[in-house]
Parts: structure tokens; sequence; C-alpha cells
């Protein structure tokens, strides 16, 4: 893979979900002038082990190098480019893969409390459509899965937040790798962008308009949310007869806007956590946050109270 001649991206934010990526990417992408941002969210390119070519290609994502370059061939010679796949953390491909094309890029990984990392992340992959089991416990019970003939785990792979960093430190110097507390984040939105910006190189004294984004719900109704989605996409004999139907009289910006509002309506604000299965998840996760805290030279213990977790 050689990306000799290509304009390619200068700095990833590379994870990991529900974790202020979304906002982050959003606000670097409509607001700061001196940096472009592929309107593709997710390219996923890197990470060649979370998706085959033949997924690639339904979701109309880059399967070459080419591809991926062309997400940025609309960039001014002055801005600074990136991209965000909050996959690239967890993939075991995406760390060596940016470094053989980009070895000087710059690299930004949000890491979040892991027990609220898995609700909410539970929660987001089930409003996705990717994961039908709505109980969190039983769903971590039963998180493993086959996928190219190995077997993944849905959550797990996200939680060993040294092992995940790592993979970039092998391959990128410190200074090249910034790694954020959510915490701080929330927060401190403006601190932590111009923390960001002098990461990358762009002018750190830009004014946001600060947004929170991508922000967890659960869905109402699995049932009528997956019909909505049938019809969006023209999936299912039924379903693809009625959208071809609703395409040929409606407008398309029309039909977008009315098919998202109708989405939209079946979310619901997050259910209240269970704090017995939380409570277990962070006796289970104290040996990683401890590592982290150590990893880091930071009291991630304190922060995310451990302290009395045994």
């Amino acid at each position: 893979m050689s990306g000799e001649g290509l304009r390619l991206p200068d700095f990833f934010i590379v994870g990991q979900p529900k974790s202020g990526t979304t906002a982050l990417y959003q606000m670097l992408r409509e607001q700061h002038p001196g940096v472009f941002m592929t309107g593709v969210r997710s390219p996923k390119f890197f990470s060649t082990d979370q998706l085959a070519d033949s997924g690639r290609e339904q979701l109309n994502l880059p399967t070459t190098l080419e591809q991926y370059a062309a997400l940025f061939a609309n960039a001014a010679p002055d801005q600074i480019v990136g991209e965000a796949s909050p996959g690239y953390l967890s993939s075991t491909t995406a760390a060596a893969n940016i470094a053989e094309v980009r070895p000087d890029a710059r690299i930004i990984a949000i890491l979040r409390e892991p027990a609220d990392f898995l609700r909410s992340f539970h929660l987001q992959l089930i409003e996705e459509r990717v994961e039908h089991e709505t109980d969190l416990r039983r769903a971590l019970e039963n998180e493993r899965f086959e996928r190219d003939g190995q077997v993944i785990e849905r959550y797990g792979r996200f939680l060993n937040y040294v092992e995940l960093l790592r993979r970039y430190e092998a391959v990128f110097s410190p200074e090249q790798i910034l790694v954020l507390i959510y915490d701080d984040y929330r927060a401190d939105n403006e601190g932590t962008l111009r923390t960001v910006l002098r990461h990358i190189g762009a002018d750190d004294s830009f004014e946001f308009q600060l947004l929170q984004s991508n922000p967890t719900v659960s869905v109402r109704s699995q049932r009528l949310d997956g019909m909505l989605h049938n019809v969006r996409s023209g999936r299912g004999t039924g379903a693809s007869a009625l959208h071809r139907a609703i395409k040929a009289v409606v407008p398309r910006s029309i039909r977008q806007s009315a098919m998202e509002r109708a989405q939209t309506s079946l979310h619901a604000p997050p259910p209240p956590r269970d704090e017995e299965l939380m409570a277990e998840l962070r006796v289970r996760l104290k040996p990683q946050v401890q590592a982290l805290s150590e990893h880091l030279d930071r009291d991630l213990v304190s922060l995310w109270g451990y302290e009395q977790v045994c």
C-alpha cells in the first residue's frame, strides 16, 4: 500500500465510539476553515480486519487507496486534512495500515469510562439495528459472533484500552498521539478543541460554536423502527414496492426529511441504568482502569469512581 503522490489525511480521529468523536468531527468539518474533513464520516478504509470489500461496496465505502484519496480531492492546498473512523481504535490492522502510508500522521483517541461506554454503545448498536438484544446483561453474555472464520467479541474488543493504544504507540512516536479523556471533553469542550487544534497544527484561536452530536437514545419499538428502515432503504419485497412508489411521487429532499422525522419519533431517552449490572461491570473492569491509569500516568481510578470498587 503506497500513498506516494496522493492527498491523504494529515490526522486521524480513531475513536472510541460514543465518546464525542462525532461532535469533534462535525465541528472541525463544518466550522474550522483551516481543516478539511471528508463528507463520508467513518470511511473505515484502514480497518481491513473489520469489513470485507463486499461490505465496503454495499456501504459505498472506498475499496482502493485511490478511491480513498478521492475523498480528500477537494481540500485546498493550505488546509489540514483529516478523517474520523471510530472503529480504527479497536481494529487490529488500522494503526499499521495508516503508518504505512502516513508515517507522519497525527492520531487522536478519546477514551470513556468503560462501564458507561458499554451501556451507551449497546444502545447505539440497537439504534443501528446491529444489536437485537435490548437487555445489556444478556447482550454481553452472548456477544461473541463469527466473521470471516474468526470469533469476534462485539463489546469486549473495545475494553483493553492499553492494548488498543499500544498498537498505535508501536508505529507512531509519542508526540504524534493525543489521548483525550471523555470527561475532560465534556467538562471543557473549548479547551479540548484547542488542544486538538494545536496537536494537528491548525489555528487554535478559532472560535467554535459548540454542539453535542450522536446523543445516547433508546428505540421505542424495534419492530416499527425496522419497518421504517426497510421502507427507507427499499429492502424486502413489500418495503421495496412501497419505497419505489414513494420515490416516484415524492421529491428526494422531502422524502428523506419525512423518513428521518418518522424514525426520530421512535427514539426515547435512554432507560434507567441497571445499577447492579454497572457495579458488576466495574468490578470486572477495574484492572483495565488501573492499567490505563498507570499507562497514561493519570489517576483515572479516582476520576471514574473506582476507588471503592473491589
